[in-house]
């Protein structure tokens, strides 16, 4: 396979994304037709930008813990969770650790000086990170797909997993094809004792101008021995969750996408209380909101998704699992939640 130092899609890998479903008339889709993101007018939406009242970062400093000692701990149940920002999470499945949508830059952007800025440092440096079986990128924006991070990544000799098309991003930023697997929906690899499988979303690809949809985005099932855990990507609400949860569930933790919504893009991103239909239709199980807490990517106050989650989910009996950043949990000894957003204050 070729890529250019751009990642344009190109040689046998171009093939390949031309032979998937998704891809027609030189641009992956949406099972459901697509619809834009920006649709009618779109003063209302500057005017919330400059004059809405939302605090749309933390008024505060947020409790960032230190997982390297609970790292080095055995995994007494064989499943273990650490949140370290946005979607970025270090999973310790039945004996191998998987790291989601790695994001250790100051950006979500593609320039350094300008663009959503984290609200904290990551909780651990990607040198003190254990050792990787496996790295799952979702999709190729900015906030998931970090070129910084995936060039040092490159560097530890870890395996990717990816959709379709990524993996001339990947190649680009120095990742050696030979440890790129590139999944189309319904696809499998597996890697040491997980199986991944992408599955269907509801989303949009792109980095530039002029690259949207040329690569896929992706949801996606992990499934060991002992354990199946769902990790949305990016997507908003769509039926093919119930396909999912009938094929793939019952799960052990699932693991849905909750901020940067508006109804003006609803359609692509869930929000919390599409989150809870999703969860739903994918059979319930422990639900662990990401998505949220890093980066300012909507025009909603930052700690709206999860104060917003937590009412609807008490009202439905859902199930929450709400850690703190770098917080190491195994899922099953979890009870209750920890609103730990709700003691942020201004200095």
């Amino acid at each position: 396979m070729r890529s250019s130092r751009s990642g344009r899609v190109q040689g046998a890998r171009l093939e390949r994304v031309k032979a998937s479903r998704q891809f027609a008339e030189g641009r992956f889709r949406n099972t459901a037709p697509e619809i834009s993101v920006l649709q009618g007018n779109p003063l209302p939406l500057v005017g919330e930008f400059f004059f809405g009242d939302a605090q749309r970062t933390p008024p505060g400093p947020l409790p960032v813990l230190d997982p390297r000692a609970a790292w080095t701990r055995p995994v007494e149940t064989g499943f273990r969770v650490t949140w370290l920002g946005h979607s970025t999470l270090l999973l310790e499945l039945d004996g191998a650790r998987i790291l989601t949508d790695p994001v250790w830059g100051e950006r979500a952007s593609p320039m350094s000086f300008v663009g959503p800025k984290r609200f904290h440092a990551a909780p651990a440096s990607l040198a003190s990170l254990p050792p990787l079986d496996a790295v799952l990128v979702s999709h190729d924006h900015y906030d998931h797909l970090c070129r910084s991070t995936i060039h040092a990544l490159a560097a530890m000799g870890v395996p990717f997993i990816t959709a379709l098309g990524v993996g001339a991003h990947l190649e680009a930023f120095g990742v050696a094809p030979e440890r790129i697997t590139e999944l189309d929906w319904g696809e499998e690899a597996t890697v040491g004792p997980v199986r991944f499988t992408a599955t269907p979303a509801q989303h949009f690809s792109g980095r530039g101008v002029g690259r949207r949809n040329q690569t896929l985005w992706a949801s996606w099932v992990l499934t060991s021995a002992r354990r199946r855990v769902f990790f949305s990507g990016d997507t908003g609400l769509t039926p093919e969750f119930e396909e999912i949860g009938r094929k793939h569930g019952p799960f052990d933790l699932v693991m849905l996408e909750v901020g940067a919504f508006h109804p003006r893009w609803g359609t692509i991103h869930l929000g919390p209380e599409n989150a809870l239909k999703a969860h739903a239709m994918l059979g319930g199980g422990a639900l662990l909101p990401v998505h949220w807490g890093t980066f300012d990517l909507a025009l909603h106050a930052w700690d709206e998704p999860a104060e917003t989650l937590v009412r609807l989910a008490e009202a439905q009996g859902a199930r929450l699992l709400t850690p703190r950043l770098g917080e190491v949990i195994e899922p099953s000894r979890v009870e209750g939640l920890t609103p730990w957003w709700r003691d942020i204050r201004a200095p």
